[in-house]
């Protein structure tokens, strides 16, 4: 049987760490792991023999690391099919004496995609295409990506291992101790994007052991019928006498392994610091067990990186807002084609704070790169709020390079009946994993009647349908003609919605306003006809937000027609208006002093617009330290707590990060030439053997913004070269950085140098492998969890 067909009928174990047990056989640190595939493949194939003893029913292919980007740190960037094809050829040849399953392991590329970081799609597609060709040559069961904790780029992992060849394909994330990935990826919302992308499993490994993640593996189970994986790590790592140790035992292991059996998991096993005895005494609590079988029905889900909004036949309505759109709007329409996004940004905050629940975009002004335009949008948008995105084009490619880009599960504006449509937009839609507003319109245009358009909607659902999308990702749009021009046509499109939900049980959306075109007082026909579409069944609207009349007929009809069960949620909201909505102020009214314009342009990291808004500043006479002191500090510092408070998440704390280092390179020169204000001066490295250097990137950032001179010696760094590098530049600390439990080693001989060699400088430490325990057993003299924690705790050293 195939892993497709095994994982819904059978508990299957797959094995664990692989690192540490080719240290044990000599790996060196710092040497590249995947490379014992073609010097050591004997001792490669001794660790695949000994979990296959265990009990396992799958093995992993030596190959987490087996990808051009971190193959080429150790001048191996040019033997990736080589090395991922005898990867796979030890494990195939290990399994096979025990009818065991090989999955080919890849690991994520160890930099951002945009706008987080410089990578584009396009590249990490590459990356991840050149892989899982090899490993799918080979004759892998399935392809397992593991680790991964960035949405966007498992979007891009999964789309390529699809193009590469017809093998399942298993989506695994690493969550911490807040139950979100480290870029604010909750449970549900990785279970949304992925599903759709063709997996057959998704998972969650490593960065905490199983105790950290009951309430993730709850969570996963309850979002998602697909076969869940968890393999967690073997408790928290610690260091004992010099060695890195796993206090969890493997009786404990396989006590929660049986646990996320209950819950709905079928693959079992662990990540780092497990063992083969691990995985046995996995295999021996689990054998016997059945899957359980998950059948909740989750209606029409869309996401952004964060959030998942659901599109339910009874659930409340959701408001899509339209202000995203040049059509009549001179001002956004020559920001489009300046190239520009501080209107984008500035409408795109108004509407999620007016209650839209999904932004559309649309860039159609002419005379432009529509492709670049919607890009600029989309990267602008996606970073600065949490509502998910509807990509409003009719061109196929501005719609392609959306799907790309976006970090979540968009919904496509839109495809209709005609044949054209169908065979441009439909693939499009398959591809990318994304929703569908489907148009009641085709070659013939709109139909006059509620019956010719449930036709047109029958179709869209079968060709969807034939297409692979299931019936629940279409949202069908009945289509409402102006009255005054055709009065006859809104009792039609009332019907059709009926008509819709009746006979299909599809989910119904509306462009609401076309309704009151020509009319005066457009406002209250919007607002009449919107009642009357949301009792006849209507379950999502493209309308203005900010109009409070559309919003409170939106939450005033739930409650009649007992959507918004016990009027709890209309109740909330009176309440929190405190009985009275105010109406929304009109974005272009919003005056604002420069100094806070600078302060929300850190808030909400306008990267973009931030050095025309500080020449503004200067201009009107305010000096650069009071730029800094009253804005940009103060921003950067609000930036931080709500980061803290997990109001905030990475991509924001990294967009804020960027923004504020804009704002330093332009004010350099300015403030050269006054009186020096340097908080002190840190040296940055990521240990020996340590080729990852996302969060000590992050780290370098936030410290240089808050007026340390940072010395960034990069990764993989001699202990000797940081110490030169610390005398050198007379800094007062040293910070260390490690991912691996394997090179923390390094950070402790470090301390041991700087004591020896009586340097004045002080040693902080941090990492997703270090803990405070372990940092106060090396005597380090501070640790920070995240770049926001580095800044405190740099400052307290140098106070």
């Amino acid at each position: 049987m195939s892993f497709r067909e095994r994982v819904k009928k059978e508990i299957l174990v797959i094995d664990g760490a692989m690192g540490t047990l080719l240290q044990q056989r000599g790996l060196p640190p710092g040497w590249c792991p995947e490379e014992w595939n073609l010097s050591r493949p004997e001792s490669v194939q001794e660790v695949h023999k000994l979990y296959l003893e265990a009990g396992a029913d799958i093995i992993t292919t030596n190959t987490f690391g087996a990808i051009q980007l971190k193959l080429a740190d150790y001048g191996l960037g040019h033997r990736v099919r080589e090395i991922n094809l005898a990867a796979a050829n030890l494990a195939k040849e290990a399994a096979r004496p025990y009818g065991a399953m090989v999955a080919g392991s890849v690991g994520p590329l160890g930099k951002f995609l945009q706008p987080l970081g410089t990578m584009t799609f396009d590249e990490a597609y590459g990356q991840f295409f050149e892989q899982c060709r090899a490993l799918v040559e080979a004759g892998v069961d399935f392809i397992l990506f593991e680790t991964f904790g960035d949405i966007g780029e498992m979007r891009a992992a999964l789309i390529a291992a699809a193009d590469a060849g017809d093998v399942p394909v298993v989506a695994s994330f690493t969550f911490d101790e807040t139950g979100r990935t480290f870029t604010g990826t909750d449970p549900e919302t990785a279970a949304v994007v992925v599903e759709r992308l063709g997996v057959s499993a998704i998972g969650v490994n490593c960065s905490v052991g199983p105790r950290e993640l009951v309430q993730v593996v709850q969570k996963l189970t309850q979002s998602t019928n697909l076969p869940v994986l968890v393999s967690p790590n073997a408790g928290m790592p610690e260091m004992v006498e010099g060695r890195t140790v796993f206090r969890e035992t493997p009786a404990a292991m396989a006590d929660y392994a049986v646990r996320f059996v209950e819950y709905g998991a079928s693959v079992l096993g662990g990540c780092c610091g497990t063992t083969p005895e691990h995985i046995k005494a996995i295999h021996q609590s689990v054998k016997g067990l059945q899957p359980r079988v998950r059948s909740r029905q989750f209606g029409l889900r869309v996401a952004s990186r964060v959030k998942t909004v659901s599109i339910a036949p009874r659930g409340i309505p959701v408001a899509i807002g339209e202000r995203l759109n040049p059509t009549g709007k001179k001002a956004l329409q020559a920001e489009i084609k300046e190239g520009k996004t501080e209107i984008t940004r500035r409408d795109a905050l108004a509407q999620v704070e007016a209650g839209a629940a999904i932004l559309d975009i649309n860039v159609g002004v002419g005379g432009v790169d529509q492709v670049a335009a919607m890009e600029r949008a989309i990267h602008a948008v996606q970073v600065l709020v949490d509502a998910p995105l509807c990509i409003d084009s009719t061109d196929p490619r501005v719609i392609e390079q959306a799907l790309k880009i976006y970090h979540g599960k968009a919904i496509i504006n839109s495809v209709n009946g005609e044949e054209k449509s169908l065979q441009t937009i439909l693939p499009l839609a398959k591809r990318y994993g994304a929703a569908l507003i489907g148009l009641t319109l085709d070659e013939r245009g709109i139909p006059p009647t509620a019956e010719e358009r449930l036709a047109v909607a029958r179709k869209l659902t079968e060709r969807a349908e034939a297409m692979g999308i299931p019936r629940q990702d279409l949202m069908i749009d009945c289509l409402v003609l102006t009255v005054s021009a055709q009065p006859e046509g809104v009792p039609e499109t009332l019907r059709a919605i009926t008509l819709v939900k009746k006979e299909l049980g599809l989910t119904t959306s509306l462009g609401v306003s076309n309704v009151s075109f020509g009319l005066p007082n457009r406002g209250l026909i919007n607002a009449a006809f919107f009642a009357m579409a949301l009792a006849a069944g209507l379950d999502a609207a493209i309308l203005n937000p900010q109009e409070p009349r559309m919003m409170e007929t939106l939450r005033a009809s739930a409650v009649l027609t007992g959507r918004d069960i016990r009027a709890e949620q209309y109740i909330a909201r009176e309440q929190q208006a405190g009985g009275v909505q105010a109406p929304a102020k009109p974005v272009e009214q919003a005056a604002a002093t420069p100094l806070e314009i600078l302060y929300q342009a850190v808030l909400s990291g306008d990267k973009d617009n931030i050095v025309s808004y500080i020449e503004t500043a200067l201009a009107e006479g305010l000096s650069p330290m009071e730029l800094l002191d009253k804005a940009l500090i103060p921003g950067i510092e609000e930036v931080g707590r709500r980061y803290g408070a997990g109001l905030y998440f990475l991509p924001q704390l990294m967009m804020a990060g960027e923004t504020m280092t804009r704002s330093f390179e332009r004010l350099r020169p300015e403030l050269a030439r006054g009186p020096a204000k340097k908080v002190g001066t840190v040296v940055l490295a990521t240990v020996k053997g340590d080729i990852h250097d996302i969060g000590k990137n992050i780290v370098s950032v936030m410290l240089a913004n808050h007026g340390f001179e940072v010395i960034d010696l990069g990764k993989n760094v001699d202990n000797e070269e940081i110490i030169k590098a610390a005398m050198e530049h007379r800094a007062q600390i040293i910070g260390l950085s490690a991912l691996m439990t394997t090179t923390m080693v390094h950070m402790a001989d470090l301390i041991n140098r700087v004591k020896e060699q009586g340097l004045n400088c002080k040693v902080m430490v941090g990492g997703a492998a270090v803990t405070a325990q372990y940092a106060r057993e090396i005597g380090a003299d501070g640790y920070a969890v995240d770049a926001v924690e580095a800044v405190s705790v740099a400052k307290s050293l140098v106070s």
